[in-house]
């Protein structure tokens, strides 16, 4: 089922929002900070997008594709993690979620020095995030 992509208000701010509480919470762990490189960034909005347009959940695509195709497929030589959520309003709520369950304890991963964020929105309302990380 194609699902209609409504646009998120506020989206830049929020990405922003999240990429600076990770860069916090990185602190707070002794890492240094990620920076935002637009080629995660484009490979996590492509698959906030995806997901929203199609109605589902899941790291890898429909069509089969893992979170490594993905990051490859936009020329960044080496992904170490993705997060992906649905349903947090906003980037204060994802990161609670994120934080508070187990497994993304990769947002304190030292060995990641880059990031993207990708915020879509599908026709219920829902909000999918996904957040991209590289070891370059």
């Amino acid at each position: 089922m194609l699902l209609a992509l409504v646009p998120v208000p506020g989206a830049d701010a929020q990405v922003a929002q999240v990429v600076d509480l990770v860069n916090t919470e990185r602190a707070t762990a002794g890492c240094q900070p990620l920076t935002a490189d637009p080629r995660l960034v484009l490979a996590a909005q492509k698959h906030s997008d995806d997901m929203a347009a199609h109605g589902y959940f899941a790291h890898d695509s429909q069509d089969g594709r893992t979170p490594w195709d993905r990051i490859a497929a936009e020329r960044y030589p080496t992904g170490s993690a993705e997060n992906i959520a649905k349903g947090q309003p906003d980037a204060q709520t994802v990161m609670a979620a994120w934080l508070g369950s187990g497994g993304h304890d990769t947002i304190d991963d030292c060995g990641s020095t880059a990031i993207g964020v990708g915020l879509a929105q599908d026709a219920s309302g829902a909000r999918v995030w996904t957040q991209d990380f590289g070891a370059a």
